[in-house]
């Protein structure tokens, strides 16, 4: 077995310790990976001071090379997000416009250096938007390098116009539980894949 890591990216607007239904989404995730053997790790974007820009590196204190060091550690990466009026949070927006530098970073062999890396998608928010912001960070990461998984995208959405949210749940509904158990199998088996076959070069 092909020893796998993943590192879960939470752009929640909430700084911790407070609690996020992005973070618990995650999470959940993490712990379905950990039953196929993936180490990981997370952290919530906003804890971190990151700089507004498209280089890898914006200086002055720039805290956003080390979330990338981590996410070009990983084998898998986990990008979650809330829905805020119906669009990827702003923080989620902020991540994909980093990410743009690495059109312009390639490997050894003159590869994008985000090939080989497989990504998925977790939404949580209490009004409508789910699939269209799945599809935005989709098509934003797959840009960029990114190896999406068959059914790669996952997400819970409340009530429009109230107040619960995916935290307040006493457990993780089934249809839910269903599709991220699929995300983490699916994304553990293309992830192994890309490892022992990589992107030709040419």
């Amino acid at each position: 077995m092909t020893n796998l890591s993943a590192f879960a990216l939470v752009c929640t607007l909430t700084p911790s310790p407070e609690p996020s239904s992005s973070e618990l989404i995650a999470r959940h995730i993490l712990d379905l990976l950990a039953g196929h053997g993936v180490q990981s790790s997370l952290e919530r974007v906003v804890d971190h001071d990151v700089k507004r820009g498209v280089l890898t590196d914006m200086g002055d204190g720039d805290e956003w090379p080390a979330l990338r060091d981590k996410i070009l550690a990983a084998d898998i990466l986990i990008l979650s997000t809330p829905i805020w009026l119906g669009h990827p949070s702003s923080v989620a927006q902020q991540v994909m416009e980093r990410l743009d530098a690495e059109l312009s970073e390639t490997d050894e062999q003159g590869r994008p250096i985000m090939y080989g890396k497989v990504a998925v998608v977790a939404v949580v928010g209490n009004e409508d938007g789910a699939h269209k912001t799945i599809a935005d960070m989709m098509q934003g990461l797959n840009d960029v390098g990114f190896t999406l998984p068959a059914q790669g995208g996952t997400y819970w959405v409340g009530e429009a116009m109230q107040t619960v949210d995916f935290k307040d749940l006493d457990q993780v509904p089934d249809p839910v539980a269903s599709t991220n158990a699929s995300l983490a199998r699916n994304a553990v088996h293309l992830a192994r894949l890309l490892r022992e076959a990589h992107y030709p070069a040419e």
